[in-house]
């Protein structure tokens, strides 16, 4: 123990629900501290680095993952039942704003990656919805996990503190069968010390040390200093807001 904060061994944490849908291979979320959690994939198939932050909310994941603040970081969702009521469609435009879609907090989905105890699958069920949230994910090509505790893991970075986090995409060619010690990827008490073998290999990211605004279009806009969501847009358009700049190249997404 060192000071407030609890020690936590070094290890590896296999997938803690089965899978729910064809084989789409097995993923390793690589912590800072050296932590591995196992899952499996339900976005896209690519390897992403960023910084883990967590949401514990109930609902809003669609809100959630588009939310600009959100720009380039690993978000674990606390919540078991996560894709269960689908995602609305992308072209609804809201009725007041017409411009601004409707759903969203902004037009793209902007986290980096994402973390899920559970995921619904193909199974959603909602009169707004017209896909599930992992062919959204994979339009927008951000890669998800499921079958994480992801209780324990925000219990992890809540004592830790702020950390990177890599989720690495099992190798092509081992995502069927047993290879090189493990049973479709997923890691053994035999196996865990060479998971490395299995998994791609990427670079740790920290989006803190980047520039964010650089990624987005630069453009003459109007608006608060604190930032602006399209729910901020939709909810204020009749209040004053108190504090104003203009920005001549501001960033927008």
């Amino acid at each position: 123990m060192e000071g407030t904060k609890q020690s936590w061994p070094k290890m590896f944490y296999p997938p803690i629900a089965a899978e729910i849908q064809d084989h789409e291979g097995l993923v390793s979320l690589e912590l800072q501290d050296g932590a591995v959690y196992q899952g499996y994939s339900f976005g896209a198939k690519k390897s992403v680095a960023g910084e883990l932050v967590f949401q514990t909310g109930m609902v809003g994941y669609p809100e959630s993952i588009t939310d600009p603040s959100y720009r380039g970081q690993i978000l674990v969702i606390t919540f078991p039942l996560v894709g269960n009521y689908g995602v609305p469609s992308r072209e609804t435009m809201d009725d007041l704003l017409k411009d601004l879609p409707a759903h969203f907090e902004a037009s793209q989905i902007h986290i980096a990656g994402l973390v899920t105890a559970s995921y619904a699958g193909e199974e959603f069920s909602h009169y707004l919805a017209t896909s599930s949230l992992g062919t959204w994910l994979k339009e927008q090509g951000i890669p998800a996990i499921y079958g994480v505790d992801t209780r324990a893991l925000t219990k992890r970075i809540r004592n830790e503190g702020s950390m990177l986090g890599r989720l690495l995409m099992q190798k092509e060619n081992l995502t069927n069968g047993t290879a090189n010690g493990h049973v479709n990827g997923i890691t053994t008490p035999e196996s865990s010390k060479d998971w490395r073998s299995s998994f791609e290999a990427i670079e740790w990211v920290n989006p803190n040390a980047q520039n964010l605004v650089a990624d987005g279009k630069s453009q003459h806009i109007f608006g608060p200093v604190i930032g602006l969501t399209y729910h901020s847009i939709n909810t204020k358009t009749q209040i004053v807001f108190p504090t104003f700049v203009e920005c001549s190249n501001a960033s927008v997404w």
